[in-house]
């Protein structure tokens, strides 16, 4: 499986910045075509365990090997993420990668929370000694590890698109990608440096082919 080469991650929390990357599990493969990184559940248990500070409290990602039912409620989710991106960044271009059948936005929202509602939660208070009270998401004991992935990620898209950090949504107009990132700076156009140069490139050939 080729390495994902996610672009950087929103500044809101490590759960809310995992909605981005679960977007861009669609990406743009090197070639000229689009890749997913989550083809196989190799992919998934990948995702989790690298971004185990945002699964915290919700399933051991260390131990997590993903299956075919659980990558097919993931990927289920991702579709439903990617049309509320879309919505996000308009009146903006969409991603190329879906932008022909992307879900209606209905049943994208209906899609979200359904699966966040799979795995109840509930509030937890921690009070260190000589720190500051902290409320902690903790999930129910009995909750089947099946749904716990397609959960957390559900609740991760749910604070992004609920917070600041969607006013900085855009899809990467550099040829050939199909990412979404959060802009950064003010300055920032692309995902990242390398789409930069491409688009330059190719603003530079058609300069030349045009040229009299």
């Amino acid at each position: 499986m080729q390495a994902s080469g996610l672009p950087p991650t929103p500044s809101g929390t490590p759960a809310d910045a995992l909605a981005v990357e679960l977007a861009v599990t669609i990406r743009h493969d090197g070639h000229g075509g689009v890749a997913d990184d989550l083809s196989d559940p190799a992919g998934l248990t990948d995702l989790v365990r690298r971004r185990a500070d945002a699964f915290d409290g919700v399933l051991d990602a260390a131990r997590f090997s993903a299956d075919e039912a659980v990558l097919g409620e993931v990927r289920e989710l991702r579709a439903a993420v990617r049309a509320l991106f879309a919505r996000a960044v308009r009146p903006g271009p969409v991603s190329s990668a879906d932008a022909d059948r992307l879900l209606p936005v209905a049943e994208a929202v209906g899609r979200l929370n359904a699966a966040a509602a799979l795995v109840p939660t509930a509030a937890r208070l921690e009070w260190p000694e000589g720190g500051a009270p902290v409320v902690r998401t903790e999930t129910a004991a009995l909750a089947p590890d099946r749904d716990r992935p397609a959960a957390a990620l559900a609740r991760a898209a749910i604070g992004f698109l609920a917070g600041p950090d969607r006013e900085r949504l855009r899809a990467c107009p550099a040829p050939r990608c199909v990412r979404y990132f959060v802009k950064e700076h003010p300055r920032q156009e692309w995902c990242k440096p390398s789409c930069g140069n491409r688009a330059r490139v190719a603003r530079h050939q058609r300069r030349h082919r045009t040229a009299p």
